[in-house]
């Protein structure tokens, strides 16, 4: 079944690599990738620069207004956007998406946000069309159909709602990524890697503090290190110190890869309820272990022992990272190729938007689900990971 997709992207960006900072930006390229992989339309509103596949590039932004409202800023860092949907780059791109959507549409589209409440707006001005949330990690959640990035995320926002009622036709379907970004090596360097936002809640910290015990090399890149004197980083809300420590700055996706593939592990502890951490996957494309906190999304994507170890302590991440040499590279890789790469993830989505489609072509909740001859069929409840 073929369907046609309107997909709004975020106001402060492009939908290109380069944008890696931004998990958002790169869900909405990959999932034009997906869609379009198997034979749908679609329509994506962005801005200038593009690499996403689609039928057509609608511009609702444009580069001169991305200055004005955010200023000459380092696209490797990303401004401080504010979540607020009375702010001009939201309601300005938000009106003009509904505009463009209006002479495209056919009945029984399907309208894509991102933004969660912030492009409300858009689903308000189109309500022949069916709005669906497509990967929700954030709080802000409004769209009738809702697809959530994690377990753990679905039911921490039923709880900010103080809601314990379930909702039929949401579901959770994991991030998703393109291996082949993500080199495979079986043989390590003798290093370990953080890689995401210095702040306190990403726990860097503790990735520091874990490897100075160890007596290991510690390479850590992200964004917000205001200074780099010799072995002290000092970010906004800390300083870390050690002569043990290569900051690296910011990294673009073959950097990435390539930091990833040659990692010891690579630490992710999230201090806060994860809704998915994709810096907790990635690594594992290449055959590389990660040690992350066992909370929110963690423990249901990081099998401990298998591609992993969850820590509750600091003894513990000390015990994981004298360990990880212990799990094997290509089972690692497999994993998360059999769980969270583009070909796998796209036919989940190709179940749940046949799963909407009921709702207009059938009965819906009633609706017959015995779709023998479906090529993505062995995928529809596969998740959490196998």
């Amino acid at each position: 079944m073929k369907f046609r997709f309107h997909v709004i992207a975020l106001p402060h960006t492009q939908t290109t690599a380069e944008y890696t900072s931004c998990a958002y930006t790169q869900k909405v390229t990959k999932f034009c990738t997906m869609m379009k992989s198997l034979g749908h339309e679609v329509f994506l509103y962005a801005s200038e620069e593009n690499e996403a596949p689609c039928d057509e590039l609608i511009q609702i932004v444009s580069k001169k207004e991305q200055r004005k409202w955010f200023g000459e800023y380092d696209f490797s860092q990303l401004p401080r956007i504010k979540w607020d949907e009375k702010l001009p780059y939201w309601t300005v791109t938000n009106k003009r998406a509904v505009s463009a959507i209006k002479k495209r549409a056919k009945e029984r589209d399907f309208v894509c946000i991102i933004g969660g409440l912030c492009q409300k707006q858009i689903s308000d001005g189109l309500p022949k069309l069916m709005s669906v949330e497509y990967g929700i990690g954030y709080y802000g959640v409004y769209a009738p159909f809702r697809v959530y990035e994690s377990y753990a995320q679905m039911h921490f926002v039923h709880g900010q709602l103080n809601d314990d009622n379930g909702r039929f036709f949401d579901a959770v379907i994991p991030n998703y990524f393109e291996p082949k970004d993500f080199p495979y090596r079986a043989k390590k360097d003798d290093f370990y890697l953080y890689i995401g936002r210095m702040i306190k809640r990403k726990g860097p910290e503790m990735a520091v503090e874990t490897v100075n015990r160890v007596g290991g090399k510690l390479v850590l890149v992200g964004q917000g290190i205001k200074s780099a004197n010799g072995k002290k980083l000092a970010a906004d809300e800390f300083t870390m110190e050690g002569d043990n420590l290569l900051y690296l700055g910011n990294a673009d996706v073959k950097k990435r890869g390539e930091l990833m593939s040659r990692a010891k592990a690579v630490f992710v502890c999230s201090y806060y309820i994860e809704p998915f951490g994709g810096t907790s996957i990635e690594p594992l494309f290449c055959g590389t272990p990660v040690i992350t906190t066992d909370w929110g999304a963690f423990p249901e994507n990081i099998p401990h022992g298998v591609v992993g170890y969850r820590a509750r302590t600091l003894g513990e991440a000390v015990w994981a990272a004298e360990n990880v040499d212990k799990l094997k590279p290509a089972n690692i890789r497999k994993y998360a190729i059999d769980n969270f790469s583009m070909h796998r993830v796209k036919y989940l989505y190709q179940a749940y938007f046949e799963q909407l489609y009921t709702i207009w072509d059938e009965n819906g909740w009633y609706s017959n689900w015995s779709r023998g001859v479906s090529e993505y069929k062995r995928y529809t409840r596969a998740y959490p990971p196998r």
